[in-house]
């Protein structure tokens, strides 16, 4: 069976010679008579083997698979294209996604992907750091953890004064190419969310979790639309007016069921519940005058204060 999974798949057919010679080089003896019944047996098993005959050729080959290679064409993107995974977990992850299709089509596999200079995090503990948060999560249990921010010279600046962090863990989320714990604080009696690859030394405590009915008032898919770049700040009601060809842009950000407005024939605009933050004013700039704040008005003036603040910055 492994034989079968490792060389074979549509375009690559073994004879049951070449499998008799392969189970010879691992010292097992096998007679054409049995290595049939071994096939059947399979099938039997559910592993799908099809048989190609061509006059004078007869092979086999495994023709479905768990995962189909698009699947894992898939997932070797998404793990190639992660900034928290570090260029050696990618290349581990990768290897083992390999594994699950033919050496041909691994091939296929390894050429697909590739991004140049691709930015990632050095930090080597994240897998850790993600079972250990699933473990508290699975427990119940509250976790502790030192976090940190690098310094201009690449070392590690640790905050809250060099203490441990003491959090209720409730989910993960991925936003804008970086892994986030959503946790409970209990001593500021709210929600709020950690970079993954920002900590440290993390443990699993004796202490039950708390902080699960404020986590279970919180919709994960509106919380991060709503907060833009895992950037903490106050919660508004927001309208906005764009060029009708962002319509797509403003729909990735904000989700598809927000609601639309026609503004005359070549605008419309939007009302969306955000947290007010220097990333929601920077993703607001990044569409240039096709974009603008209309409301409310202390927000119209934050944004106001924020330009501003940019522009003293080129006189």
């Amino acid at each position: 069976m492994n034989y079968l999974l490792e060389n074979t798949d549509e375009e690559h057919t073994v004879s049951v010679n070449q499998i008799i010679a392969h189970l010879e080089a691992q010292g097992i003896s096998a007679e054409r008579k049995s290595i049939y019944s071994d096939i059947e047996s399979l099938q039997v098993l559910g592993v799908d083997i099809e048989r190609v005959d061509s006059g004078n050729y007869v092979g086999y080959y495994v023709a479905s698979r768990t995962f189909e290679l698009p699947e894992l064409k898939l997932l070797v993107d998404s793990v190639q294209s992660s900034k928290f995974i570090t260029h050696k977990k990618t290349a581990s992850l990768i290897k083992k996604i390999e594994k699950l299709a033919s050496i041909h089509e691994a091939q296929l596999l390894n050429r697909q992907v590739f991004v140049k200079n691709r930015i990632k995090t050095m930090n080597e503990s994240i897998y850790y750091n993600v079972d250990e948060i699933h473990n508290g999560i699975s427990k119940n249990k509250r976790i502790q953890f030192l976090y940190f921010e690098e310094t201009v010279s690449g070392e590690r600046n640790y905050r809250h004064g060099g203490a441990y962090y003491l959090v209720s863990p409730f989910a993960l989320t991925w936003d804008d190419e970086n892994y986030y714990m959503v946790a409970y604080d209990s001593d500021a009696r709210m929600i709020k969310h950690y970079r993954v690859d920002k900590m440290e030394k993390i443990s699993v405590t004796d202490e039950t979790r708390d902080g699960l009915e404020a986590y279970n008032a919180l919709d994960m898919a509106v919380y991060a639309k709503k907060t833009f770049g895992m950037f903490t700040g106050h919660e508004v009601n927001v309208t906005m007016r764009f060029d009708n060809h962002l319509v797509g842009a403003v729909r990735d950000r904000l989700g598809r069921d927000v609601f639309i407005v026609a503004d005359g024939p070549d605008h419309f605009t939007v009302r969306a519940d955000v947290v007010v933050s220097p990333q929601f004013f920077a993703w607001v700039c990044g569409f240039g005058a096709q974009a603008v704040i209309t409301g409310p008005s202390e927000v119209v003036e934050q944004m106001k204060k924020h330009v501003d603040a940019i522009a003293a910055q080129y006189k």
